[in-house]
């Protein structure tokens, strides 16, 4: 067992005044699995960065170990899948390479095959193996859930809770819980460490947040009785003091010093109430600092002219000669959200290119409304660039609105000065899904779009799907989203 200490850590990046992280201290142990959660743009990836020695910073960062990052970047990946091991671990043991594998359920032939060839979840769980061979390293794990299908992240949450010594950026609820042991957490104001999984963390937040609120109510209260009674008592004291100068209203002489007397003590009262006061107004800015902003949003979809809005009848995609998904019948209709479930390459996101509109080679019958409207968000965000502003202009969408909403998905205003490109993928994610809920439509269709965005904004948006029930079709592997939010699971 070793620590990594953090002492006095300040950074922000270059050309930006505002600091990411500003004299924050902790310490982690290295035995630990670590879960490491927060919103989009809190600074998740850049601490790893900074662990890394990837960036100046003024502080201290103490560690008796290494780090090794994950994903690793892999130059050319059209060799065999073992040269790109090799040169990740050059001094690894073949046995141990296949205990590896073996404990992810991917047989020894995959060595033999280009990566390129690989899916994107075979690739990841190659990855993983290949990391958990580099000995006296503290593993910096992010995101690896972003290529995997909900079987296989069942499968890698049970490897990764077999392991230990790592951190584990994950915005996947039932994945977290099943895997880590404590929780690093960045909040709006503070870095804390918290010993349990995800689901131990949140209660704990739960509770501190409504005793904030609680106490924050009792508090404002509290500060007017006191402004208005001090106010009441200054006022008193004033009038008193000017009796001095006068006399009662019997003709008898004023006993100026009695009055005075009366009057500072009066004064002394008002001055202790103030103080009082100031007092719970300093307490009452220690409350609510952790709070996360996670106001409702709003939602207006199209009402179709009928209830069927969308057919499929013993539907079959190709491509080419190759048969992607066979016999597909499903119906959607007013109201459902049905969320399209199956392992990788099942042929999830071709029939949702299909209902889209994108010309596909399919044998079956297809039906979709005439003049139907749909909005759809897909899983790339590579294309995002230039202004919010240019951005909402250019996609015909209200700039106000679609602006409102990022601040509700925890979007800063600075951030609406900088260009989309330069935004984190949970940021990006959020600007399509923004986008998606400003459009006048009739049909929502999203394709995994909560890859990078954090847990609260999936709550949020659960919340937004929920209360306002719009006829959403969508692909996600989030289990417990999908739990939450399904009206109707597609199987393939």
């Amino acid at each position: 067992m070793s620590l990594i200490k953090v002492m006095n850590l300040t950074f922000a990046y270059d050309g930006s005044y505002d600091h990411i992280f500003d004299d924050v201290n902790f310490q982690l142990d290295t035995d630990w699995k670590l879960g490491f959660t927060g919103r989009n743009g809190r600074g998740k990836t850049t601490f790893l960065n900074l662990l890394l020695g990837k960036y100046e910073y003024s502080g201290n960062i103490s560690a008796n170990v290494s780090f090794e990052y994950f994903p690793f970047h892999v130059k050319n990946k059209g060799d065999n899948t073992l040269d790109i091991i090799s040169d990740i671990v050059p001094d690894y043991l073949h046995w141990q390479l296949v205990r590896e594998l073996s404990l992810l359920k991917l047989s020894e032939d995959v060595l033999y095959r280009p990566f390129d060839t690989l899916s994107n979840g075979e690739q990841t769980k190659v990855l993983l193996a290949a990391l958990f061979l580099k000995e006296n390293s503290f593993l910096l794990i992010d995101e690896p859930t972003n290529h995997l299908d909900m079987e296989a992240r069942k499968l890698v949450s049970k490897y990764l809770n077999s392991k230990s010594g790592f951190i584990l950026v994950s915005h996947d609820r039932s994945f977290l819980d099943n895997c880590v042991d404590h929780i690093l957490s960045i909040n709006k104001t503070n870095v804390e460490i918290q010993k349990g999984n995800f689901s131990d963390w949140w209660e704990n937040k739960q509770r501190q947040d409504h005793y904030e609120l609680a106490e924050n109510d009792k508090l404002r209260k509290d500060i007017k009785r006191l402004s208005d009674a001090a106010k009441r008592t200054s006022n008193w004291s004033h009038e008193v003091e000017k009796t001095k100068n006068g006399t009662r209203n019997s003709g008898s002489k004023v006993d100026k010093g009695y009055v005075g007397h009366k009057a500072a003590k009066m004064m002394k009262r008002s001055k202790s109430m103030e103080q009082r006061q100031q007092s719970a107004i300093d307490e009452k800015s220690l409350l609510l600092r952790n709070i996360e902003s996670s106001e409702s949003l709003k939602i207006a979809q199209l009402p179709y002219h009928k209830n069927l809005l969308a057919e499929l009848e013993h539907v079959s995609i190709y491509y080419g000669e190759k048969q992607v998904c066979g016999d597909i019948s499903l119906k959607i209709e007013q109201g459902q959200r049905i969320a399209l479930q199956g392992k990788n390459g099942s042929g999830k996101s071709s029939i949702i290119k299909l209902i889209c509109g994108e010309p596909i080679h399919y044998t079956g019958t297809f039906r979709k409304g005439s003049q139907l409207k749909i909005s759809y968000v897909s899983q790339d965000t590579s294309h995002l660039q230039g202004t919010l502003t240019s951005y909402a202009a250019s996609n015909g969408i209200d700039e106000s609105l679609f602006k409102s909403i990022l601040r509700k998905l925890d979007f800063s205003r600075v951030q609406f000065e900088k260009d989309i490109s330069a935004f984190s993928g949970g940021q990006k994610k959020k600007v399509l899904i923004a986008k998606s809920l400003c459009e006048k439509v009739h049909l929502q269709i999203w394709d995994e779009p909560l890859n990078f965005i954090d847990i609260i904004s999936r709550m949020q948006i659960e919340e937004l799907l929920l209360e306002y029930s719009p006829t959403i079709l969508f692909v996600e592997h989030d289990s417990e989203f999908c739990k939450n939010i399904a009206t109707k699971i597609i199987e393939l």
